[in-house]
């Protein structure tokens, strides 16, 4: 898991092997036998690599994340990817527990769904999103007198 997350986070980046080492202080080698398998960091350089990426160390060592039949690198922190849903015929899904429990939803609460057509589907709780539409509303109020 390490070695394909060393490699998909560098390759998102669009770095070569020795501008990572460089900045984590190493070897363009001793990268290379990370990424490789035949090696792995001490816990030193897996912190310095994990904040480099923007990942938590246990990400880095430890996600092994498939969407379809495509490897997904770790999540960058506060980010997560809790795998796929399956829509039903009216258009529900169930969303993952880990998501609900992370976001505190329970039954009954109400979701706002955004749509970008070239992003996607999102899900905000209607009470952030009502909360956050006020604030821009009294900002745009206050600028405008």
């Amino acid at each position: 898991m390490l070695a394909e997350n060393l490699a998909l986070l560098r390759n998102i980046r669009g770095m070569t092997q020795e501008e990572v080492a460089e900045v984590i202080g190493i070897s363009r080698q001793s990268y290379s036998k990370w990424e490789q398998g035949e090696t792995i960091p001490d816990i030193e350089k897996c912190d310095r690599l994990a904040k480099f990426y923007g990942v938590s160390i246990d990400a880095l060592v430890h996600q092994d994340e498939e969407v379809g039949k495509a490897r997904v690198a770790p999540a960058p922190m506060g980010k997560h990817l809790w795998g796929t849903v399956a829509m039903g015929a009216k258009g529900q899904i169930v969303i993952p527990k880990a998501a609900r429990d992370t976001f505190r939803l329970s039954e009954g609460d109400r979701l706002v769904v955004l749509g970008d057509e070239e992003q996607g589907i999102a899900l905000i709780k209607a009470e952030t999103f009502e909360e956050r539409m006020q604030t821009a509303l009294r900002a745009g109020q206050r600028s405008n007198e």
